[in-house]
């Protein structure tokens, strides 16, 4: 039988089995207080992957109770598959975003389709319909092969999923950077629409329920997924395959149909897509929110894959799985609902009084454990920080010639056109997005309403490279400027902390200085955090990514009559800036161009002022005074205006005032770019404080002075073929 091939719980001890599964000596001795006895195998190895940093976030729970979660807004913060605000009329939205790091390192196609499967399973969990993807991703330079072959991988892998499931993916970010040449992140959002009637939560409650298991059948795939995302990468982890999962987006787009008609019925309790931890965290979870218990018959649980232990059942994280609590008598009414779409639900155990964790297999009873100690007693550790050496003196930077300067930005992968990725991904299916990838946000439309929803993802590593502090506030404000600058009214925030090993104290000081700043913008710019994921370990022979708190944002468009895109839209058209321009070179793109490296201080953020900012061109948009906005980011003010003409017949003539050239292209925060009908500039200047520069022209030039001086005289045709071309011709260079 099986279960003899099973080590026995004094070999899991006398061994340190329980070590290779990621437990140490002292949570392996707290185990056996808790129980009051020594686990067996499964039970360690349950045990191992719920208190893994990926399923307990033992290591940053402290830094995550800084954020604020709540507004009037908020539905559900977290704690649930997704978070979820009020938008008004009885609707709401639900979303979240969730990291696929380790595996996309490893498997790269499988570990990127398998993130976005997740992230949607948490989303319409919920009771939500998906109706929108997003994506943050960063690799190494394109100038070497295998990052190469990560980066078309993982957008392949994005696009064969998202596509095939019938969700749009509609926006995201790209960034380029050394540090993550050995350890790419592969961050996934997923957006749903929901009715506040239809919204679910993980909950096993009512004593005797019946647990149902729905969707695939369970395989070998994905075991130890969980433990594998809380370790660093070395030479070795391909070796960790195995725990990569393989996904069926077909079978997906059926649990979705099915699992939104599911909540529609009223014998349904609680429900809940089986994640990281697959089987395990679902149950054990459901139980412990709702103070019940859950026994579960293993011999009833799908199997895709002969004589499976209950090891392997319990902690495979094969995909496309959902575990659902039923009232006791009703399990036809929801097998009748599933089988519509060609699935089966299969009651696989019951809800306990016992606060107990109880499995049985083949007659025995291999695993019976307090729920609460997987999910609640779970340790949390306060690590010890430390601040790094810094280089806070960064050289004087010099150039002859601005166009040659602009035209090298324009074609820097992190600056240069993303349509090579977008233009695989399907972003018009459901026929909803109004504003397309490619500006500012992705806008959806909400059907019945004059309503549009804004949606973005954020985050400089850069900066917070040099300051974790200012960089966490830069990618909270500039992710809020985003949809701004879109017409929208910023709601809340998701978030995915991407950072090296916690261990580490230089490491643990970025990130309690990065949650700081996030933190403190979030409250400031009332942009709650409703859902997110911890994503430690990011790193490979001992080489950490640089710190990437990466912000998933939404936004609501109260009409959509203020709909803003960031292109220039006529000729003579009026051309602003609001916010002043500083020197601030410190993790810039052209800093990076010019010395090859980052250093000094990166651009400091008043969020006051960026507050300020925001409300005033907000106001401005919504009182139709504002033909198109467009944030300053990477590259600065030169590059954010050839970004409004290019890929347009329209040109732009601007004479900017500064004491230094570098102005150009320094990356000062808090800053817009915005055209307005020359009929409506007195209007906008009342409302908005903003320097006229320039105007819109039809000759298709991009001419910029800077003191009277002219620096910058370029065909927009050129300029856009620079930067489209760009990431293409890296790919197929053979360097």
């Amino acid at each position: 039988m099986p279960l003899l091939l099973e080590p026995s719980p004094n070999e899991v001890k006398d061994k340190k089995l329980y070590a290779e599964m990621g437990l140490s000596d002292e949570e392996f001795n707290r185990i056996e207080e808790l129980l009051g006895r020594t686990p067996n195998y499964t039970e360690t190895g349950i045990f191992s992957v719920m208190w893994s940093e990926h399923c307990s976030y033992k290591k940053s729970k402290p830094l995550l109770s800084k954020f604020p979660t709540t507004s009037e807004r908020v539905l559900q913060g977290p704690g649930e598959g997704a978070g979820i605000v009020d938008i008004g009329d009885e609707l709401a939205v639900a979303f979240k975003i969730e990291s696929h790091n380790h595996p996309s390192a490893i498997e790269p196609y499988q570990g990127a389709a398998t993130g976005v499967g997740g992230i949607l399973r948490d989303v319409f969990s919920m009771g939500a319909k998906p109706i929108a993807l997003l994506n943050s991703l960063r690799f190494g330079e394109l100038n070497h092969p295998r990052t190469k072959y990560l980066f078309e991988e993982v957008v392949a892998g994005i696009a064969g999923y998202g596509n095939c499931v019938g969700v749009p993916t509609v926006g995201g970010e790209i960034q380029f950077d050394d540090c993550y040449k050995g350890n790419p992140l592969v961050n996934a959002m997923c957006v749903g629409l929901i009715k506040h009637e239809d919204i679910q939560v993980g909950q096993a409650k009512g004593i005797g329920n019946t647990v149902m298991y729905i969707g695939s059948a369970t395989g070998r795939d994905g075991i130890h997924g969980a433990t594998f995302a809380s370790e660093e990468l070395t030479d070795n982890s391909a070796e960790d395959r195995p725990a990569v999962q393989v996904g069926d987006p077909f079978m997906e787009k059926l649990l979705i149909e099915a699992s939104l008609e599911i909540v529609k019925c009223d014998a349904l309790v609680g429900i809940q897509d089986m994640g990281a931890a697959g089987l395990t965290s679902s149950a054990s979870e459901m139980a412990s929110k709702a103070g019940t218990g859950i026994e579960m018959n293993l011999d009833l649980v799908p199997q895709r894959e002969r004589d499976m232990t209950p090891y392997e059942m319990m902690l495979s994280e094969s995909q496309e799985r959902m575990l659902i609590v039923v009232e006791k008598g009703r399990e036809q009414e929801i097998k009748d609902i599933v089988s519509k779409y060609d699935l089966e639900a299969v009651e696989v155990g019951q809800v306990i009084e016992e606060k107990q964790f109880r499995l049985l297999f083949k007659g025995e009873i291999v695993t019976d454990v307090p729920v609460d100690a997987l999910a609640e007693d779970a340790p949390v550790y306060h690590m010890p920080s430390k601040k790094p050496e810094f280089n806070r003196v960064s050289q004087k930077l010099e150039f002859n010639d601005a166009n040659d300067i602009l035209e090298q930005l324009l074609q820097q992968p992190t600056i240069a056109s993303k349509e090579w990725v977008y233009e695989q991904y399907d972003h018009q299916v459901q026929t909803n997005t109004v504003v397309k990838p490619g500006s500012d946000a992705a806008v959806l439309r909400v059907r019945g309403t004059d309503k549009a929803i804004a949606m973005t993802t954020d985050c400089n590593s850069r900066y917070l490279h040099l300051d974790p502090q200012q960089g966490g506030q830069i990618a909270v404000a500039e992710a809020a400027r985003n949809l701004v600058a879109s017409g929208a009214e910023p709601v809340a925030v998701t978030d995915c902390l991407n950072f090296g090993n916690p261990d580490k104290p230089e490491v643990f000081w970025m990130m309690e200085q990065a949650t700081d700043g996030m933190a403190k913008a979030c409250e400031l710019l009332k942009t709650p955090v409703i859902s997110g994921n911890v994503s430690l370990y990011n790193e490979t022979n001992g080489t950490s990514v640089y710190p990437t708190p990466v912000i998933g944002m939404v936004g609501l468009v109260h009409d959509l009559k203020h709909i803003t895109t960031q292109l220039a839209k006529e000729p003579g058209d009026a051309v602003y800036v609001i916010g002043e321009t500083t020197e601030e070179i410190g993790g810039s793109e052209i800093q990076k161009l010019l010395s090859g490296q980052y250093e000094g201080n990166c651009p400091t953020i008043d969020l006051k002022t960026e507050q300020k900012h925001q409300q005033q061109l907000l106001q401005a948009i919504q009182a139709g005074v504002v033909a198109s906005a467009h944030d300053v980011s990477e590259g600065g003010l030169a590059v954010a205006l050839a970004e409004k003409v290019m890929t347009t017949p329209l040109g732009l003539t601007v004479d900017i005032d500064g004491e230094d050239a570098i102005e150009l292209f320094s990356e000062t925060q808090s800053r817009f770019v915005v055209t307005v009908q020359p009929e409506l500039t007195d209007q906008f200047e009342q409302m908005v404080d903003a320097v006229r520069i320039g105007t819109v022209t039809n000759n298709g030039q991009m001419v910029i002075k800077f003191n009277n001086e002219k620096v910058v005289d370029r065909s927009i045709d050129d300029l856009t073929k620079l930067w489209k071309g760009a990431i293409p011709c890296l790919l197929k260079s053979k360097d």
